[in-house]
């Protein structure tokens, strides 16, 4: 029997609820040479009565015992897959469109050069579609240079691509890498990167998946059990793309990198809710997690002072001006010969700051409409 040219991954762990209705809409979709492979995580439910209550041959049933956790659970789906591409969708989500999968493969049977595809997604809230759930990239479908692609998105809003939307190349997998197991919040956004280090993406505008907001969601549960995980991912990830990067010699990219570092690094020295929960790293964290990135003294200095730079500026932004000053003067202890950060500096120590900063913008701003 012929392999199939496409493999669903449908991860599942207690939505025995909901496992139904992820497998319908893909034995509905129009293009149907796919196999439906449910990976039962050791769910305490009846996950394995609804799976099997599917009598189409291209439905596969796994269970794992013990249980695995996500990461590996994937990663053995992946390692299962017969196709040469792979479609992993979490139980609880869906395909929304019957031709979502017959789209897909058209843009990557026609552009072997494409590591994966993906598009916007909308979210099901209390059983209906609600909005768009995550960025979208445009209102025109578009072939995306990879490296472009991964500057761009660290540069820009993070992780905008919907897990639930993404189908790969199976080679992706099996030349670049798996689901990180040391990162088991943001792994999605990490293998996104990679695999556009690596391969151009392609962008489908049209909304063709749904995304289900629920209290059961994977990032939901995750969370809650451990912020920590969290602030992981979000450092880690930018400073192992960085490597990648350089290897390939991807300028525009390690730079991005340290950006979105220095950003997120910000953002938790600065305090950041993070799923509703307020979270503040000290200033000895951030040390020791700077300290545990890199031995590099001179790197570690500049991902501080910019790291330090970043928080002032969120600091500024919400009127605290005590902690921007602090942070723009922890920043010019590291590199003394920042023009912007002194006068962020003396800004923050001005009677009414934000005023003259926006004064300041403007006049800069009329000063090069006036020089054009």
């Amino acid at each position: 029997m012929a392999d199939p040219r496409v493999s669903f991954v449908v991860p599942c762990y207690q939505l025995a609820h909901l496992l139904g209705e992820c497998i319908e809409s893909i034995l509905s979709q129009t293009y149907g040479d796919f196999e439906i492979l449910i990976m039962d995580d050791c769910s305490p439910d009846n996950t394995g009565e609804v799976a099997r209550s599917f009598v189409d041959p291209r439905v596969k049933y796994i269970r794992n015992d013990p249980n695995l956790g996500h990461l590996k659970n994937y990663n053995k789906g992946i390692g299962l897959s017969r196709g040469a591409y792979v479609w992993l969708i979490s139980a609880d989500d869906r395909l929304a469109k019957p031709y979502a999968l017959e789209r897909y493969m058209a843009v990557m049977e026609a552009n072997p050069q494409v590591g994966y595809a993906f598009c916007p997604a909308l979210e099901i809230v209390g059983g209906k579609e609600a909005a768009i759930a995550k960025y979208t990239h445009g209102e025109r479908d578009a072939v995306l240079a990879g490296k472009k692609f991964v500057a761009d998105t660290l540069m820009g809003v993070g992780n905008a691509i919907p897990a639930a939307s993404g189908l790969v190349r199976k080679e992706c997998y099996e030349r670049v890498c798996l689901f990180p197991l040391d990162m088991p919040y943001g792994g999605d956004w990490y293998l996104w990167c990679m695999f556009a280090l690596h391969y151009d993406a392609a962008y489908l505008a049209e909304p063709m998946v749904n995304y289900r907001i629920h209290e059961l969601a994977m990032c939901r549960t995750m969370s809650q059990e451990n912020i920590r995980l969290i602030i992981n991912d979000d450092i880690g990830i930018p400073w192992r793309i960085r490597q990648e990067a350089e290897r390939l010699g991807a300028r525009d990219v390690v730079q991005a990198c340290f950006g979105q570092l220095a950003a997120q690094f910000g953002r938790y020295l600065s305090g950041s809710k993070v799923r509703g929960t307020a979270v503040q790293i000290t200033l000895e964290e951030f040390e020791t997690r700077l300290a545990a990135l890199t031995s590099d003294a001179a790197e570690r200095r500049a991902v501080a002072a910019a790291s330090f730079a970043s928080a002032g500026d969120r600091f500024f932004w919400r009127d605290d001006f005590t902690g921007a000053a602090d942070m723009y003067r922890r920043a010019l202890s590291v590199r003394p010969f920042w023009p912007k950060i002194w006068a962020r500096a003396v800004l923050s120590r001005t009677s009414t700051p934000r005023a003259a900063c926006r004064r300041a913008v403007a006049s800069l701003r009329s000063l090069k409409l006036k020089t054009r």
